[in-house]
């Protein structure tokens, strides 16, 4: 068991790496929420402080990156002063083959599509295990959705066909997002249109936002038994 996750670090480091390889002096790069995204915070930092991105300015999708990466000395940036993002590197929950993806098993889905919609390049990093023939096979759809009102989105996710479940922490409350709301984790199982499913979803009050990540990808890379993958749409 202690080796298979060994490999698992491994193939995330090597994906996380391959993308670093897009980043250019001078870029504004926005850095992405989850496990697989942190070794490219980490391995952007190492390039920062040996010299070999001078100019960069990074945009964290969530608090938590933004703390690590001020402890890491990386030069931050906000999108009110760089509203548009040379490249965002970011992870994923599961992919599917057009490179459309859900995001947001780590809550910061709404922070983390602002940044993405943003970004001239979004670029996903992450292991061979969150390759999925349709989405929603092997991972739910988070929503974000305001605390008032969250029972009555929760029945609507449910006449959608969902198997909903508050998120909550690990003391029992309701897990709350860096911007206070809610997370409702929905299990659709595979999903024939993820397009249909979000129009339905903008389309109600109260939800804020939902993680599936629809034509934002422009290429990923992927590691795993095989070697590491450039995959484009």
């Amino acid at each position: 068991m202690g080796h298979e996750r060994a490999e698992l670090e491994r193939w995330k480091r090597e994906a996380a790496e391959a993308a670093l390889e897009r980043v250019r002096p001078g870029m504004v790069v926005g850095l992405g929420h989850g496990s697989t995204a942190r070794y490219a915070l980490l391995g952007l930092a190492e390039l920062w402080r040996a010299g070999r991105l001078p100019g960069i300015r990074v945009v964290p999708c969530s608090r938590a990156v933004e703390e690590e990466a001020q402890a890491q000395g990386l030069p931050l940036t906000t999108l009110e002063e760089h509203p548009e993002v040379d490249l965002t590197i970011d992870g994923a929950d599961e992919i599917d083959p057009k490179l459309n993806v859900i995001k947001g098993g780590g809550g910061a889905l709404l922070r983390e599509k602002i940044v993405a919609q943003a970004s001239r390049r979004e670029v996903i990093v992450a292991d061979f295990t969150k390759l999925s023939p349709a989405l929603g096979t092997r991972f739910p759809v988070p929503v974000e959705v305001l605390p008032f009102g969250w029972r009555s989105q929760a029945r609507f996710l449910e006449k959608l066909g969902a198997r909903v479940s508050l998120r909550t922490d690990p003391s029992g409350k309701p897990y709350l997002t860096d911007q206070g709301n809610y997370i409702l984790d929905c299990w659709f199982g595979p999903i024939p249109d993820p397009w249909e499913l979000a129009r339905k979803l903008e389309g109600r009050a109260g939800i804020l936002e939902h993680g599936l990540f629809l034509g934002l990808v422009h290429e990923a890379f992927v590691a795993g038994p095989e070697g590491l993958r450039h995959l484009t749409p």
